[in-house]
């Protein structure tokens, strides 16, 4: 049974996937170079968001990459951070602040 939902999650989610990497690759191609590449962080808050996306799926790497654009300013974190290989422990579907690191 949990093989099914695990199954039917992954479906639904596909097209979610799909269409926030196309957003993300159109932005990086189009507005990032009016807006200046200078993240703080490598690799850059819309390549980790994208990766992070396409790894754990749209509801986890959104908030992932949601929590990095918020530490990317200034005072915040910097230098290597790449996105994580496994979703935290703490993190559930209702509490989506578990899935990033916001400090």
């Amino acid at each position: 049974m949990h093989d099914v939902v695990r199954l039917f999650w992954r479906i639904v989610d596909w097209p979610f996937r799909v269409i926030s990497y196309g957003l993300i690759q159109g932005y990086r191609y189009s507005l990032s170079m009016f807006m200046g590449r200078n993240c703080r962080h490598a690799p850059t808050c819309s390549e980790f968001t994208r990766d992070a996306i396409w790894r754990h799926g749209f509801w986890p790497g959104g908030w992932m990459g949601l929590a990095r654009i918020v530490r990317c300013r200034p005072g915040g974190t910097h230098g290597y951070d790449p996105v994580p290989d496994a979703v935290p422990v703490t993190a559930h579907w209702y509490a989506p602040w578990g899935y990033g690191r916001w400090k």
